[in-house]
């Protein structure tokens, strides 16, 4: 049991309250995990599946999860962390949106233990009645205490009434599935409490809430985010996937590991005891990378991105301490040339220029070919000029 909730607990935030958690597992109960997401885009990133992986873990002990997919409240549109009112999208996008969910958490869910749900399912059915009712459970001067109500309201930024709906449609999810344990990123505890406060309301016993981190993207600042460019998709390709975790730095590695790996505590606790005797990092990471790697692409493609980093890095001579550079991108982007002259691979542009035509430069092992090559920022890459000028870049 002590094994269980350590496992339960490992990289979360915040769990209310630990010892209501902690008395549900010790009942022998088949608890019913809720984790809800919005439609709101086709494709799921590693951010994502901080959430999903701590529902697998659930079900590995036996409990009931539930993928709740927010079609009702993804047409209000979440305010959580929002300094302007969120477009709600159209039915149509959040249907197509929820058919590519069901498709993509099965590489992490197993499918023979998850329910997934709709919460339209019982709020389509709701009344202007029902929502009046709802709607008077709560009152406007808590709501502003939420924080992202509360710096929109001071600055005189408009808040439309349809988004107050948002948490309590969200709350009264609990209550209609009686769920046991919500799970929710740190952004949502407002309205993952809402879901206590609801539950007690209709004489339901309130739910543990469990808030998880939110994971930092590739540039190791901002949250992962595909409006942000710092992602990495389930579905992105085996090649790009292990090639974005190689670009992360030490210190953001072990973060991942921790709330995305399925390694045991003692795994990773043996993981960080070994750098201490002298293992390369880089290792760890190429381990982790074709972890994930297998994971949404299977252990085969796994395999295969992991010899074929070795290929083009250890054996192309890649020195174990590669030079790291941070360069500002003040217009969202740089050039391949100003790249490699100011990481100092090459000394002038006019060389970077002559390096690409003449083969000579490699960005994450794949030859460069354009010239004129423009590289976002937030994003971390190696370069490679001749066979021994590297440099592991940071773009802000």
């Amino acid at each position: 049991m002590n094994d269980a909730l350590e496992l339960i607990k490992r990289g979360a935030d915040e769990i209310i309250q630990e010892e209501e958690l902690k008395t549900l597992l010790e009942s022998g109960k088949t608890l019913r995990i809720k984790a809800g997401f919005d439609p709101t885009a086709p494709d799921l990133h590693l951010g994502h599946t901080v959430l999903i992986n701590k529902m697998r873990q659930f079900q590995d002990l036996g409990h009931e999860v539930v993928f709740l997919i927010g079609d009702f409240t993804g047409m209000i549109g979440d305010p959580s962390g929002r300094n302007i009112t969120r477009k709600p999208l159209t039915p149509e996008e959040v249907q197509e949106n929820a058919n590519s969910y069901e498709q993509q958490v099965y590489k992490i869910l197993d499918p023979e233990k998850t329910v997934i749900m709709f919460n339209s399912t019982w709020m389509a059915a709701k009344s202007a009645v029902d929502m009046i009712k709802l709607a008077s459970s709560y009152t406007v001067a808590r709501m502003l205490e939420r924080d992202d109500f509360h710096k929109r309201f001071q600055s005189e930024q408009p808040i439309a009434i349809h988004e107050f709906l948002y948490p309590l449609v969200q709350g009264y999810d609990s209550v209609a599935m009686e769920a046991d344990v919500e799970l929710g990123g740190t952004d949502q505890k407002f309205n993952l409490l809402m879901g206590r406060t609801l539950q007690k309301q209709h004489g339901q016993k309130p739910q543990v809430v469990m808030t998880m981190p939110l994971i930092e993207g590739l540039d190791g600042v901002k949250k992962m985010s595909k409006s942000y460019d710092n992602y990495i998709g389930i579905t992105e390709s085996a090649h790009e996937i292990f090639g974005k975790i190689m670009s992360l730095s030490d210190e953001l590695m072990w973060r991942y590991i921790d709330l995305l790996s399925f390694r045991s505590n003692q795994a990773i606790a043996d993981w960080k005891e070994s750098i201490q005797q002298g293992t390369n990092p880089r290792d760890i990471k190429m381990a982790f990378a074709q972890e994930i790697v297998a994971r949404f692409h299977g252990d085969k493609e796994g395999e295969k991105a992991f010899q074929g980093f070795i290929e083009r890095f250890q054996k192309g001579q890649m020195p174990d301490n590669i030079p790291e550079v941070e360069l500002p991108a003040p217009e969202g982007q740089l050039s391949i040339a100003q790249i490699l002259k100011s990481a100092q691979l090459t000394p002038s542009t006019s060389d970077a220029y002559r390096m690409v035509e003449q083969g000579g430069v490699r960005m994450d092992g794949e030859r460069v070919s354009d010239k004129k090559l423009q590289i976002r920022a937030g994003t971390t890459h190696i370069f490679q000029v001749g066979k021994r000028r590297f440099a592991k870049v940071t773009i802000k």
